[in-house]
């Protein structure tokens, strides 16, 4: 390559500086090796580009997710803590009548909402996601 006999050649050092006869084969070797030299270059920077948009897709992806995971745990969390304020709210009118009844009905409706995970969704959510983006997925009814 062009390239290739330009470096040996100012590798070499002066004793081969006149192995070309003609000026002009040194001064087109020269061209040769430059024009090499900016063409993968330019498959450098292009290469660079692609990686540099590849990485942009791939955050803005990771962002998505993130949104859509820390949306729903926002309203899970808000759901839940909702539910708890009103689960209480039952207890407090319950203590106030003196409806034992209804206090340990509501206590253990309190407990089971408190051993229940809202993480436990995500799972089912991340398996509904997979089965939306998978084209051969067979969904059963």
């Amino acid at each position: 390559m062009a390239t290739e006999a330009f470096v040996e050649l100012l590798e070499s050092g002066s004793e081969h500086m006149f192995m070309y006869k003609n000026p002009l084969e040194c001064f087109n070797e020269i061209i040769s090796a430059y024009k090499e030299c900016e063409k993968v270059a330019q498959q450098e920077r292009t290469k660079r580009r692609e990686i540099t948009a590849w990485e942009k897709t791939k955050i803005a992806e990771i962002q998505a997710k993130r949104d859509l995971v820390m949306g729903y745990l926002d309203r899970s969390f808000d759901e839940r803590a909702e539910n708890f304020r009103c689960l209480f709210e039952v207890v407090d009118r319950a203590i106030t009548t003196g409806d034992n009844q209804q206090l340990a009905l509501t206590l253990n409706s309190i407990t089971e909402l408190a051993q229940s995970s809202p993480f436990k969704d995500l799972a089912s959510l991340s398996s509904v996601k997979a089965a939306l983006e998978d084209p051969n997925h067979v969904w059963e009814f």
